[in-house]
């Protein structure tokens, strides 16, 4: 507790005069492929002194109105120890409003600092802390374009708290959003934590910022944030603050590794969305000059979109920017002329649902330069971000080693595995849908009496009518084994659909019979016990669970109720369609015979 009669306090005297100051490094990574964006510098007082904890630190400052010395202090910290460790990545400097307004007068003697330590401002972004500041919004947002004037970017810090309000994301419009690390704790135990991130990933594309989510600390807080459009996350799971952390980028590989399985899409399949790289883009009428310094601050930047008013009016091509710039007096004729006069007017630009086979077929036909310096994503027509062909090739790849992993070898349909992802995530999505548990009945009679190919035949046909009766937009088919087969469905019309299925597997399962058999109806087979018995044509049962949010805590849950409502479904003669009613529907299950 800081005594208000207190008129100075000696610790923090020190502190600005040029005491003990440490810095911790934090990595921010792109959630859709785990790229490192960049490093959040943490800086910590004296150690083992009161003000060794940064919020008592800049509290006492804030109590005796030096929070500019302070931030001013740990800002030359900061850059100095961030060029010591050569770290190549963008640098977010965390900042008060009143150190921002204080340093915006006077920031040209940090630049040429910056330029002494082989920095540059193009690499800052300067983090907003929630402190209130002691003057207006105007002034505050005068105080950063004067900082924008010298290539710094900004970011709003702990969106959802304290003083990073709506209004003043309104008025600074900054480059990145920082999500309270509230939001992302048991993300996927709270709906409207997920509606909240939902909305706020929506400002983020109207506003053109790109959205950091903090305090990642679960491998489903992470996948749950990716489904989201999250585009990039810090936390103590991709990587905890560090005084040297170079070997973030190494450790965090691991995770999005094994976090690249066959369940990262929604429904199963992955899209053009897993690929997308949030790269800031430039309004038609900024200078080249701006492109130039970003890609010379950054080497893995290989295009820079254009855009107008959230539409993709062109994109800059690295390599044709600077071989241009390269050139005799070029820098000087076109660098201060308008982006949009250098850029690529045709590039190529795809939709953010797109299937990755789809794309694939797209990005091969296009030319050189897609599958070199990327294409642009979008989402109903508005930049969302990047691409690149290269991880298009390692995405497509691992797909391809995961379906050949984990299909069953008969159908190619997914296995046990990937059925068991793909529902566990959609109970993380937290949204309504259904699964659908298809079993063959009389199929062991019918096998023994035409042989394991006839068998494999009605199994295919089978597989080929539920891939048929699906949306593969929005549903899944897998195949558990033998004759069980499991379809996941968000399809707004699954029961038209699956009550569709049934008549036509009837008429085309007749196919597989000997004609006599289809016009007895049946046939007999002899028992062990050397009674004859008369069985029906195989049919087909399929029983449905209603999955609604909040019934059912895990996969294992859904694969038990599934398999009690085909059992049901089995018990009607020939193919039917049961579903259980939702738990408050106070009704028996509905029954659709075939």
């Amino acid at each position: 507790m800081i005594s208000p009669a207190a008129s100075s306090c000696p610790e923090l005297e020190a502190v600005i005069a040029g005491g003990e100051l440490s810095v911790l490094f934090q990595p921010i990574f792109g959630l859709a492929a785990g790229k490192l964006l960049g490093y959040e510098a943490l800086v910590r007082g004296p150690r083992g002194s009161l003000l060794e904890l940064p919020l008592e630190l800049f509290a006492r400052a804030a109590h005796y109105g030096r929070l500019a010395e302070l931030d001013a202090r740990c800002r030359d910290v900061v850059f100095a120890g961030f060029a010591a460790l050569e770290l190549d990545a963008t640098l977010f400097l965390n900042m008060t409003p009143d150190g921002l307004m204080a340093w915006s007068t006077d920031a040209g003697a940090s630049v040429t600092f910056l330029q002494q330590l082989g920095l540059s401002p193009a690499s800052v972004v300067v983090e907003l802390t929630e402190f209130k500041p002691s003057t207006g919004y105007q002034e505050l947002k005068a105080a950063v374009e004067r900082l924008r004037a010298h290539g710094f970017r900004l970011a709003l810090d702990d969106m959802g708290e304290g003083f990073s309000n709506l209004r003043l994301w309104s008025e600074l419009r900054p480059e990145y959003v920082k999500l309270d690390k509230h939001f992302a704790y048991r993300l996927q135990q709270e709906p409207f934590k997920e509606q909240v991130v939902r909305s706020v990933v929506e400002l983020a594309r109207a506003s053109r910022a790109q959205l950091i989510a903090e305090g990642i600390e679960t491998l489903q807080e992470m996948r749950i944030l990716q489904q989201l459009g999250v585009s990039y996350g810090q936390g103590y799971l991709l990587g905890r603050p560090q005084s040297s952390p170079h070997r973030a980028p190494i450790e965090a590989a691991a995770i999005f590794a094994a976090n690249s399985g066959p369940a990262l899409p929604v429904n199963g399949r992955l899209t053009a969305r897993e690929l997308c790289i949030g790269i800031r883009a430039l309004a038609p009428e900024e200078p080249n000059e701006t492109a130039y310094q970003r890609f010379a601050a950054d080497p893995d930047l290989f295009a820079i979109p254009v855009v107008e008013q959230g539409e993709t009016i062109g994109i800059l091509r690295r390599h044709a920017l600077l071989e241009s710039f390269a050139r005799p007096f070029n820098r000087e004729l076109f660098g201060k002329k308008p982006c949009v006069t250098m850029a690529d007017r045709e590039p190529m630009c795809v939709d953010a649902a797109l299937d990755l086979h789809q794309l694939s077929a797209q990005v091969a036909v296009s030319g050189r330069n897609t599958l070199i310096d990327g294409f642009v994503v979008t989402d109903r027509g508005r930049y969302l971000g990047m691409a690149t062909g290269f991880d298009l090739i390692r995405k497509i790849t691992e797909l391809q080693i995961n379906e050949a992993r984990y299909a069953n070898p008969l159908t190619g349909l997914p296995g046990n595995v990937p059925i068991s992802e793909t529902l566990a995530l959609k109970l993380q999505t937290v949204r309504d849908f259904v699964v659908a548990y298809a079993d063959l009945d009389n199929f062991k009679p019918f096998n023994d009496l035409y042989g394991y190919s006839a068998g494999d035949r009605i199994i295919c046909l089978v597989a080929r009518l539920l891939l048929e009766a699906s949306d593969a937009r929005q549903d899944f088919v897998g195949h558990v084994g033998g004759d069980d087969f499991v379809v996941v469905m968000e399809s707004p019309d699954w029961h038209a659909r699956l009550e569709r299925l049934l008549p036509q597997f009837e008429r085309e399962v007749r196919h597989c019979f000997a004609e006599e058999h289809v016009a007895q109806g049946g046939y007999e087979v002899v028992g062990r016990g050397g009674d004859t018995a008369f069985l029906p044509l195989t049919s087909l049962s399929v029983g449905v669970v209603n999955c609604y949010t909040g019934r059912f805590a895990s996969h294992d849950e859904v694969a038990q109720a599934a398999a009690l409502v085909k059992k049901k479904a089995k018990q009607v003669a020939g193919s039917s369609l049961v579903v259980d009613q939702p738990l408050h529907a106070l009704r028996s299950p509905e029954v659709c015979a075939g």
